[in-house]
């Protein structure tokens, strides 16, 4: 059945499910698939990330390691096992789906790109299975959307490594760098994986925008730029001045949770890249920048 949303089109409903898989002997994680509410070209794009093995080729993950092979040590390391919890459990998904990428995930987009995204961490069967950031879950068909919209993608879909698509003045990171269990990294390996996205974010451009996806994001991007989390309050779609015209931007994170509850729509994400586009604009028109 289809409904109205107060943003757009008719959406329709997707189904409900519980999966249930088990890594070593340590027990199982079961995730349950409650109704989303997408569009219709988004509920395709659903139906297929359910029903297609797009990520089970190891040409998609050679094309990974040659991405990720022009990243400075400083930023990404492939071989990174700093966290052991989170180094245990890639050796327990990787046992289970030895086709995955099961390894640090690094960022995607030019290292000079004006817009940096930042998410949390790979999930289980997106970004951990195809290598790149929100490529193959849920989050990422309402985020590769709006950015292909905005003119920062050069599609609206993400499908694998090597799909072609191609990022336009932005780049996508995570705070942590590996899939953690249950999707929940714990506080010190948000800390120990920071040093990655200081190095990182210490390479913007001035005038450049972060886009923090999250409260978890939000604060391991304050951490990086050193300040603390006190003085910079997180809220969906609050703005905050960094130095050098750099701005903090911030946004719920476009999970199946909260675009599932209303917790964030696409008129509301749409929002924050408004916010964005006009910010960049401003700051190209203040240093002369093309």
């Amino acid at each position: 059945p289809c409904t109205k949303s107060s943003g757009g089109p008719a959406v329709a409903r997707s189904g409900s499910r519980e999966r249930t898989s088990r890594f070593g002997s340590g027990g199982s994680i079961s995730v349950k698939i409650t109704d989303v509410t997408f569009g219709a070209p988004l509920e395709r794009e659903l139906a297929r990330l359910e029903s297609a093995p797009f990520y089970m080729t190891r040409r998609f993950l050679r094309g990974v390691a040659v991405a990720a092979a022009g990243i400075p040590a400083a930023v990404y390391d492939a071989e990174c096992r700093r966290c052991p919890r989170l180094a245990a459990f890639l050796d327990a998904v990787r046992a289970e789906h030895p086709h995955y990428h099961c390894r640090p995930v690094p960022s995607f987009g030019a290292a000079d790109a004006r817009l940096v995204i930042v998410g949390l961490a790979p999930g289980m069967h997106g970004a951990n299975a195809t290598g790149r950031p929100f490529t193959g879950d849920y989050a990422g068909i309402l985020l590769y959307a709006t950015l292909f919209k905005f003119g920062f993608a050069t599609r609206p879909n993400a499908r694998s490594a090597d799909d072609g698509l191609r990022l336009s003045n932005a780049r996508i990171t995570n705070a942590v760098k590996c899939l953690p269990p249950g999707n929940k990294p714990q506080p010190a390996e948000i800390r120990q994986c920071n040093a990655y996205l200081t190095a990182e974010l210490s390479t913007l451009p001035a005038g450049a925008a972060v886009l923090a996806l999250g409260r978890i994001a939000h604060d391991a991007a304050l951490r990086a730029f050193g300040l603390r989390s006190s003085g910079y309050a997180f809220g969906h779609g609050a703005e905050h001045a960094i130095e050098r015209g750099v701005r903090l931007f911030d946004s719920y994170h476009c999970s199946r949770y909260n675009t599932n509850t209303g917790r964030l729509t696409t008129a509301m994400f749409e929002q924050v890249f408004v916010a964005i586009t006009r910010h960049l604009a401003r700051e190209r028109t203040a240093t002369g920048v093309a």
